[in-house]
């Protein structure tokens, strides 16, 4: 099977059209969270996921918009997009979102937004050592994270725990594996490219694949809606 995963949409509807293209062939798609915040499109982007995905995770700003997460610890420009979104989505959306699950488990391969020991806290695995701590949480040979934004495999191979920033991995059953897909609608690794990935269980491998979209159409979008404009200009550097 393959399965292709999708991260931080973030209300940007020209790069979700321009990855979910991309995934046309794959044999189901799993959401790990934060379809809304930041970006223009919320509504339109809930719909698309919500039409191609067979799993969604919630993520922080999913729950900060229907009030299940606390916005207090959000920045400026990050509780100005939470408000605007909130005034921007339909009652049923919110109530989609506030349904959204933490974790899903299926098979060798677990997914959450953040992390898998209190996931409601939205921690950040950044570092080694944050994902030595999360390994001791779940049992399966790998588990999918989004939040930071950044494309990143966490290898656990004995009592060695690395990165990799690597395109394409092969989940070796001698080790365990942290792997977060980056962001579909604001990358934060230097690339400006939407980031996603595919998994195939068949070969236990995983390609993680960039996609360029029309960043100046989003880019107008932010500014057209009142959004806070670094939302739009930090997408052509990936920052």
């Amino acid at each position: 099977m393959r399965i292709g995963i999708i991260s931080d949409i973030h209300g940007n509807l020209e790069a979700l059209e321009s990855v979910s293209n991309e995934l046309k062939d794959v044999d189901k798609i799993i959401c790990l969270g934060d379809i809304v915040g930041y970006g223009p499109d919320p509504e339109t982007c809930i719909e698309i996921v919500k039409e191609i995905s067979s799993v969604i995770i919630a993520g922080n700003h999913d729950w900060g918009v229907c009030e299940k997460t606390d916005i207090k610890n959000f920045n400026r420009v990050a509780k100005e997009a939470i408000l605007w979104t909130k005034d921007n989505l339909k009652e049923t959306s919110k109530n989609f979102l506030s349904s959204l699950p933490l974790i899903h488990k299926e098979g060798d391969y677990i997914f959450s937004h953040s992390t898998f020991n209190n996931p409601s806290e939205w921690d950040y695995i950044l570092y080694e050592e944050d994902a030595s701590i999360e390994f001791r949480h779940f049992e399966e040979i790998a588990g999918f994270v989004g939040h930071s934004h950044i494309p990143v495999v966490f290898v656990k191979l004995n009592n060695d725990v690395y990165a990799e920033s690597v395109k394409e991995i092969i989940l070796n059953k001698n080790a365990r594996f942290i792997i977060n897909p980056g962001s579909v609608g604001q990358p934060r690794d230097g690339i400006s490219d939407a980031s996603f990935l595919i998994l195939d269980t068949e070969k236990s491998s995983i390609i993680i694949k960039r996609k360029m979209y029309d960043i100046k159409k989003t880019y107008e979008k932010i500014l057209k809606n009142g959004l806070p404009k670094i939302l739009g200009e930090r997408l052509f550097y990936g920052k």
